[in-house]
């Protein structure tokens, strides 16, 4: 029995881990002739993450996550959001404790205030840094892919499709390696 359970201890080394993000992005702008108003947007994230080493370079793992967005101008408002993103993680280059990889999969966000969801499709560039064996600093910028929000009521979707590199898709975590 002992043999069994170290076998499976050294088996498992540093192949969970789990960890998540934090994003926040903010905008505004100044009165517009038409709206007479100021705007802005304030977005929050907070990401909890779970994940697989299948090897050195494949992982597999899933965000569910909440998401917060704050609206001012025209009229106040805020939404809370659900996010399910499962992903495939391919690390294409390292380099001592620093790594970069790519995240391919799906993001799906629901709101039920508003009555909203979104859905994109594509690839997400980011960055690991090594702090300790078992403690790891991530970062994501950008997308690549195609996404689509659906708000409430019809023929009102917005559909986009390339490269966003603006600061919605920042987000910046920790994981614990197991």
């Amino acid at each position: 029995m002992t043999l069994a359970a170290a076998f499976v201890a050294v088996s498992m080394s540093a192949q969970v881990y789990v960890g998540g993000s934090l994003g926040v992005n903010a905008w505004s702008s100044q009165e517009h002739a038409v709206i007479n108003a100021d705007k802005s947007e304030t977005t929050f994230a907070i990401l909890p993450e779970i994940g697989y080493n299948l090897t050195e370079d494949f992982a597999i793992g899933t965000v569910i996550g909440y998401v917060n967005d704050k609206w001012e101008g025209v009229e106040e408002m805020s939404e809370s959001a659900f996010k399910f993103a499962p992903y495939a993680r391919y690390t294409f280059l390292k380099s001592g404790r620093v790594s970069l990889f790519v995240d391919g999969g799906v993001d799906f966000t629901t709101a039920s205030k508003a009555d909203w969801t979104e859905l994109a499709i594509g690839f997400k560039p980011g960055l690991a840094v090594s702090l300790t064996d078992n403690i790891s600093f991530v970062s994501h910028l950008g997308f690549i892919g195609f996404d689509e929000f659906n708000p409430d009521g019809d023929d009102n979707n917005t559909t986009n499709f390339g490269l966003n590199l603006s600061g919605s898709n920042l987000t910046f975590g920790l994981y614990f390696n197991f």
